[in-house]
């Protein structure tokens, strides 16, 4: 017997799909403020979490383990072929090793601000800590893909995925006007950091130079894509099972976003990454992936536990931010190239061309890339060190 109103998969599927499609349909049909500090992201987990909690539909359909199964692998592999290391390398040059040491400021910070709100919040939180830590190395696929790795079901961490998200746009709010302010304190910056106008310079012209446009899809562009998911889907389930478990890092599902991780990063140097549309597929997915994440939330007991996991978020991006601050005093590497690095992995590709455009316009295009090695970096480092080293806090 169904409680809930909506229990067909066909109907879970419209309905979720619909929540994702209304939210950005909102953003520009309306123009509302109201998405400059609260993004359509927020909206897509919550609303399915509302709907599942009060018996619209159902939060244990089948259909939620099939989206787990194929959608999320899926995307994971479509992110990927956009991956460019050469191109971000010759832009950015010492300004890629500023990112990667961000990357680790969040790995180091994740146990760090856990442990110092850990005596306000269960101890099983640091599963929270660790999804959101996959959301500030690469980007929301990123966090789906490692809530997914830990929990496949959803069943231990739907609340703390809706944790994570709330504390996510919470420092974000905080965050990005900060970054985008430093453009403000250029020369002291520089000052500090040491680089020179020539470096500005030549960066600035290789940046002019890049062409990242793919042209507009056809139809058999994205059947091509869609061959190219499912196949790396399936190749990785396979050989997931094959592989010797090490419990509780090494398991079949951490194995399989790894897996898929790696397949979508070789195929980024195939002709694969010259078909477009794969960006584009990629990020409804993981918008569909989401909503389906909010649906099976169980949203009671959420509200104890949300200001001290914000507030050691806080700790944790400060913690970030040094690292920031030490790589470019060391690399003698300047304020724009610092900011972009840091939004590439705070904020993704969603946020990294707005940092970019506030600081100067020539480097939108090379800080999508920059967000996109996030995306391939996001999942080695959230599963292999940042889950490990939380676990351990946890004890």
């Amino acid at each position: 017997m169904h409680d809930a109103l909506i229990h067909s998969d066909a109907g879970i599927l419209f309905v979720l799909a619909a929540n994702a499609a209304l939210w950005f349909f909102l953003e520009k049909r309306t123009g509302w403020k109201l998405f400059n500090f609260m993004p359509p992201l927020i909206f897509i987990y919550l609303l399915p979490a509302v709907f599942s909690n009060t018996g619209l539909i159902s939060g244990h359909s089948e259909v939620y383990g099939w989206m787990g199964d194929n959608i999320l692998p899926m995307f994971l592999v479509l992110l990927m072929l956009d991956v460019d290391l050469k191109a971000t390398v010759k832009v950015m040059g010492k300004g890629v090793w500023v990112m990667l040491i961000g990357t680790l400021g969040v790995v180091i910070g994740a146990p760090i601000g856990f442990l110092a709100v850990s005596h306000w919040l269960p101890s099983e939180t640091w599963m929270g800590y660790a999804i959101l830590s996959g959301s500030w190395i690469g980007g929301t696929g990123n966090m789906a893909a490692v809530q997914n790795a830990i929990d496949p079901t959803g069943e231990l961490t739907g609340g703390l995925f809706g944790l994570a998200v709330i504390a996510d746009n919470v420092v974000y709010l905080v965050w990005l006007p900060l970054l985008l302010n430093l453009k403000r304190l250029a020369p002291i910056f520089h000052k500090f950091t040491g680089v020179t106008d020539q470096h500005l310079d030549k960066m600035k012209a290789a940046a002019q130079e890049m062409v990242v446009e793919k042209g507009k899809p056809a139809m058999r562009d994205y059947l091509y894509l869609i061959a190219i998911g499912m196949g790396a889907t399936w190749l990785a389930a396979t050989l997931s099972n094959l592989l010797p478990v090490v419990e509780p890092v090494l398991t079949p599902g951490t194995y399989k976003i790894l897996l898929v991780t790696t397949f979508g990063i070789a195929l980024s140097f195939s002709p694969a990454k010259k078909i477009p549309g794969s960006h584009e597929i990629a990020m409804a997915l993981v918008y569909l992936f989401v909503s389906r994440m909010g649906a099976k939330t169980d949203v009671s007991g959420l509200a104890g536990m949300a200001i001290p996991f914000v507030a050691g978020a806080y700790i944790w991006i400060f913690i970030h931010g040094a690292f920031i601050l030490f790589a470019a005093k060391l690399f003698k590497i300047d304020v724009h190239t610092s900011a972009i690095a840091s939004a590439a992995n705070i904020g993704g590709a969603a946020s990294a061309p707005i940092v970019a455009s506030f600081h100067d316009e020539r480097l939108v295009p090379v800080s999508i890339l920059m967000a996109l090695i996030g995306y391939a970096v996001g999942n080695y480092a959230s599963l292999l060190l940042v889950r490990p080293l939380l676990m351990l806090v946890a004890g």
